[in-house]
């Protein structure tokens, strides 16, 4: 007899990579399945993917993804009984979580409370400390006073940070390495923070440099069982947004993981959270650990994790809301292998990562064993410059770390993306990088360490002459200026753009998570 579904049909309130990856789980458990899409995402495999799909709103994220009245509308006129938040716009925002449960329609998520306990840094901090969990030495009050500030940050030592209370995604954070830089950074701090969140409320905390950031991946139930499923390393990231994860860490020892599994479930049970999260930790010197913070929501990263636990956290996190028992603790998942992911995004590492936009006339995806893609690419899309730069996840598994890592070389340079420039090439860089190679990385690496080589690599012939045929039966255009359907210049043009040649940079780029 066949199981129930959770639900009979979810709304997928997201789009490109996530919501694909969000339909495929829900139609994995017999859910029907509703997508959302602004104007210019008609054609997305998304809208494609889902049973129902229904516009919107204009290109701005505003005026779409994040206008929840429009989006809570289309959910009653589908008949839904789920909204996903998937992650980035309103993944963390508890008053659409509350908005959601007001119109009988259940969030697969966590609660608007528990959000907002953890979306307060200060609060969150507080929480931390009452519950027992090591946090990183500093105030668990905003601070306002330049003077106040100068004597904590004397207390606990130079350098400091300056953080938003309210901040995510590297937004309202300045690193203070002496006391005659503080009082400016703390105004600057607080505008941006003003400015991104509407609140300008700061704390201070100890700048611990070097360290790693490891995050320990939970899920709850509503029972109460709250099960955590190890560590992923996030160590390499740029301007404090991740590159490379993995799973497990080089740096934690079994007795470590368990430390901050311990943690990470007194986290969990502080703010008494429901659904799928990931707790943030700093960890440095001997084995040391402070709780960072906590994502609410589902990470981007989420696939090593069940690469190599055997779980599918989107089938879960849909379980856990429908109000079944979770059935799982993470002792009866031990873990097996090494999984890896590198995010392809939309920038040019050989000009100091600047965003790339325009249309990919041609795209091929990396495969075999142990490959796994996440995506929205497809022939003839136009990466736009409203939205996140991230066009898919690669992620690859290996009985141990080197397998793993040479078959995410080998499936990087299969992976071909014609129009747009991509971070292809760091990834392929930072992982010959023999650091990278032997574990010997940290939160500033690529930043302060790292040097991309300098000559960019060549795509191949075929891969170029299959986007000049893409645009030749479409009578469009080249980038370049050349016509591809005649015109004298038609080689070099494109074997520039073959090669990645950067689109013009323009205003208005955002990224809405991370």
């Amino acid at each position: 007899m066949a199981l129930k579904p959770p639900f009979e049909k979810l709304l997928v309130a997201n789009r490109g990579e996530i919501a694909v990856r969000v339909i495929r789980g829900a139609h994995d458990v017999g859910i029907r399945t509703v997508a959302v899409h602004s104007e210019v995402d008609a054609n997305l495999p998304h809208v494609r993917l889902a049973d129902e799909a229904y516009c919107i709103g204009p290109a701005p994220s505003a005026e779409s993804y994040l206008n929840s009245e429009r989006i809570l509308e289309v959910a009653r006129q589908a008949g839904v009984d789920a909204i996903h938040p998937g992650y980035g716009f309103l993944a963390e925002n508890a008053a659409f979580a509350r908005a959601c449960e007001a119109a009988g329609i259940t969030f697969v998520g966590p609660s608007g409370d528990s959000m907002e306990k953890m979306g307060d840094k200060i609060e969150a901090r507080r929480t931390m400390k009452a519950a027992g969990v090591p946090i990183v030495p500093g105030t668990i009050d905003p601070v306002s006073d330049p003077a106040e500030a100068k004597t904590i940050a004397a207390e606990i030592g130079y350098p400091v940070a300056v953080k938003a209370s309210a901040g995510g995604g590297g937004k309202g954070i300045r690193i203070v390495q002496r006391e005659d830089e503080l009082e400016r950074a703390m105004t600057n701090a607080q505008d941006e923070a003003r400015a991104a969140f509407g609140d300008g409320s700061v704390f201070i905390e100890k700048y611990i440099s070097p360290a790693r950031h490891i995050e320990i991946q939970v899920i709850a139930d509503k029972q109460g069982n709250v099960a955590t499923l190890g560590e992923r390393e996030c160590s390499i990231q740029r301007r404090r947004q991740k590159l490379i994860e993995e799973a497990p860490s080089l740096a934690v020892s079994p007795q470590l993981r368990a430390e901050m599994e311990e943690a990470a479930r007194n986290v969990v049970r502080s703010v008494e959270y429901v659904n799928a999260g990931t707790v943030e930790f700093l960890v440095y010197g001997e084995d040391e650990f402070a709780f960072l913070e906590m994502n609410t929501r589902l990470q981007v990263e989420h696939p090593v994790t069940e690469m190599v636990r055997g779980v599918d956290l989107v089938a879960d996190q849909l379980r856990v809301a429908a109000g079944e028992p979770l059935g799982y603790t993470g002792d009866d998942l031990p873990i097996n292998g090494w999984a890896m992911e590198c995010r392809i995004i939309a920038e040019d590492p050989y000009t100091d990562y600047l965003p790339s936009t325009g249309r990919i006339p041609y795209y091929r995806e990396p495969a075999g064993p142990g490959v796994r893609v996440e995506s929205m690419l497809h022939a003839g899309m136009e990466v736009s410059v409203h939205y996140d730069s991230l066009l898919a996840k690669l992620v690859t598994w290996g009985v141990d770390r080197e397998q793993c890592r040479q078959r995410m070389k080998r499936a990087l340079r299969e992976f071909q993306i014609l129009g747009v420039s991509t971070s292809i090439p760091f990834h392929l860089a930072m992982l010959d990088d023999p650091n990278f190679i032997s574990g010997a990385i940290n939160t500033e690496y690529v930043e302060e360490v790292f040097q991309m080589p300098q000559e960019r690599p060549s795509t191949s012939r075929l891969a170029a002459l299959a986007a000049a045929a893409y645009f030749n039966r479409a009578g469009e255009q080249a980038p370049g200026g050349s016509q591809l359907n005649g015109g004298n210049d038609r080689g070099r043009s494109w074997g520039m753009y073959a090669r990645g040649k950067r689109a013009p940079l323009e205003v208005g780029w955002r990224r809405n998570f991370r």
